[in-house]
């Protein structure tokens, strides 16, 4: 399941428990949960069938806005998302973009490699939050 800058995690809980347990750590960590979006029942709204897919779209203006100041591009790619989705074979994945790999994709650099790591560590922080049962 490699694409570049996308990280994919195998999920212990189903879609819908992922999906609740990453809005609640994100939140817990004081970040701002701007949409979840449910694409399947999108899909389900228009006759057509899709497994459990859903976005979340979350971030931090402190984070964030430091990026746009040195390269405005970047957000096209802010706030930062995380997909939730099950498989055919029944298993459920979360999938983000590496902050490192969006910032190299904008080319960002210098006084914002700080704000970059920290990004990326908040976001394996929730992530791994969300997937584990331990």
């Amino acid at each position: 399941m490699a694409a570049d800058g996308l990280t994919t995690l195998r999920s212990s809980y189903g879609p819908k428990d992922t999906m609740s347990r990453l809005e609640a750590e994100v939140k817990a960590r004081g970040m701002t949960v701007f949409a979840r979006i449910d694409h399947a029942a999108g899909a389900a709204g228009v006759a057509l069938s899709l497994r459990p897919t859903e976005l979340l779209i979350f971030g931090n203006g402190k984070a964030g806005t430091p990026l746009m100041q040195t390269v405005q591009t970047t957000g096209i790619d802010l706030p930062l998302k995380a997909l939730v989705w099950e498989d055919a074979s029944g298993a459920t994945w979360l999938s983000y973009n590496d902050p490192a790999w969006l910032a190299q994709r904008h080319g960002v650099a210098g006084e914002t490699e700080t704000v970059i790591g920290m990004m990326s560590k908040a976001l394996d922080a929730v992530a791994q939050a969300a997937i584990s049962s331990t």
